[in-house]
């Protein structure tokens, strides 16, 4: 058996970044998706965001990969959303997100990073955010 932990941080937002998802129904789809994650066999260690999207920490095993894992998480729980009519119209993700590695010595400052989100954003806009966190890991040299 292979000994295997990659952490990962992924983010990810509602089509069009609107901001669909009210603290109400936040609570019901990020209790979903880790019970769905369970299911699926994906470690889902912490999730949570704000109105327009999600971040979260998984720990990818050895068969898994990002976009899979992206993928299940993403589209289970837009289908979830929209046979429940949890949202006013059609609920999509948005098909883009980003994934980037953490390494074990700081985990535990993104776990906290990710838990603060709501908080996080009255200063700071999703957009903001996004071109930051970007830059940071180097995917946009300017802008």
């Amino acid at each position: 058996m292979p000994y295997v932990r990659i952490w990962v941080h992924l983010i990810w937002s509602t089509k069009e970044r609107m901001p669909l998802l009210n603290e109400a129904l936040r609570e019901k789809v990020f209790s979903h998706m880790k019970e769905n994650a369970t299911k699926k066999e994906i470690y889902l260690d912490i999730i949570n965001g704000a109105a327009d999207h999600v971040h979260s920490l998984v720990s990818l095993k050895s068969d898994q990969t990002i976009s899979k894992v992206a993928q299940l998480l993403k589209g289970e729980s837009s289908h979830w959303i929209n046979a429940r009519n949890l949202s006013n119209g059609k609920f999509e993700w948005q098909d883009e997100y980003i994934a980037v590695s953490v390494s074990e010595s700081n985990v535990d400052t993104v776990r906290q990073y990710i838990r603060n989100q709501q908080e996080h954003h009255r200063v700071k806009s999703f957009s903001e955010e996004y071109k930051k966190f970007l830059r940071s890991n180097g995917f946009l040299v300017r802008g």
